[in-house]
C-alpha cells in the first residue's frame, strides 16, 4: 500500500518537480549495455521517462502491489525473496522502497546476492531531516500506521553498503527546485535540512583472497672449500747433506 501512496503524492506539484529531478538522475545512471539485466524493486509508474524499454529488453520491475508502465516487465515478488539467480543481474535499482520496508537489512542482502561482481546499484530515498517529506507523510499515512516513517539518512545507509562490500560511486541531493550533486563530502546541517531527497550509486566490489604459501625453514649450509696445497720447505740442513 505504500507504493500507491508514494505514487499518488508524485502526482502533487511538489512531487512532480522531484519526478523530473530524478528521472533525470536515473537515465544518467543506467550505462550499462542494452543487453545487460536490469532490476528494479519498486514500481514508480513513470519507468518510461528514464528508460527505453524497447532497448533494454530485460528491464524487470519487482513489486507485489503496483504493476510498472506497460512497457516494461513485472515480477510480482515479495522483497526479501528475488526471484533471481545469485549474480546474474547487472544492475539493481531501488527507488524510495528502503523509505518504507520493514526489512530493510533482508532487502540489501537479496540485492547483493543477485547482483554480479562489479554491478551497479542505485538507491533513491527521502531525507528523514526535511520537515516537509515527514508532514506529507503524516498527511497521507493510513490509521494504525507509525507516525513517522522509518526514513534512513544517506549516510547511514552508506554504512550498511559497504558492510555488504560496495562501494559509494556518487551521492546527489535533490531539493524541490533543483539537484545538486556531490561527491560524497560532509555538508551542513542547514543544506541536509534543505535536501527532500537523495541518490547514492554504488558498485558491489568483489575480493578475493590470495593464498600464501609456507615459508620453508632455511637451512643455511657450509660449502667446503679446496685446501690449497703449499709445497714443502726442506730445511736446509738436509739439502746440504
Amino acid at each position: 500500500m505504500y507504493r500507491k501512496v508514494l505514487i499518488d503524492w508524485f502526482a502533487t506539484t511538489k512531487g512532480q518537480i522531484l519526478q523530473q529531478q530524478e528521472a533525470d538522475f536515473l537515465k544518467r545512471s543506467i550505462t550499462v549495455s542494452c543487453k545487460q539485466v536490469i532490476v528494479q524493486i519498486g514500481a514508480l509508474g513513470w519507468e518510461n521517462d528514464y528508460i527505453d524499454c524497447s532497448l533494454y529488453e530485460q528491464f524487470y520491475v519487482v513489486d507485489d502491489e503496483q504493476p510498472p508502465q506497460a512497457s516494461s516487465q513485472w515480477v510480482k515478488s515479495t522483497t526479501t525473496a528475488l526471484p533471481f539467480q545469485s549474480e546474474s543481474v547487472d544492475m539493481v535499482i531501488l527507488p524510495h522502497l528502503l523509505d518504507f520496508d520493514t526489512q530493510k537489512h533482508q532487502v540489501l542482502r537479496e540485492v547483493e546476492r543477485i547482483l554480479k561482481p562489479e554491478a551497479k546499484l542505485t538507491v533513491l530515498g527521502f531525507n528523514p531531516w526535511n520537515l516537509y517529506i515527514n508532514l506529507q507523510y503524516l498527511k497521507r499515512r493510513e490509521k494504525n500506521t507509525p507516525w513517522h516513517p522509518s526514513l534512513i539518512h544517506r549516510t547511514r545507509l552508506k554504512d550498511w553498503l559497504s558492510l555488504l562490500n560496495f562501494e559509494t560511486e556518487l551521492a546527489a541531493g535533490f531539493n524541490l527546485n533543483n539537484i545538486r550533486s556531490s561527491a560524497g563530502h560532509a555538508e551542513g546541517r542547514k543544506n541536509q535540512l534543505a535536501i527532500a531527497a537523495y541518490a547514492i550509486k554504488a558498485i558491489k566490489r568483489s575480493y578475493h583472497l590470495i593464498p600464501l604459501t609456507p615459508v620453508r625453514e632455511f637451512k643455511p649450509s657450509v660449502a667446503m672449500a679446496k685446501l690449497i696445497e703449499f709445497p714443502l720447505i726442506q730445511d736446509e740442513h738436509n739439502e746440504n747433506n
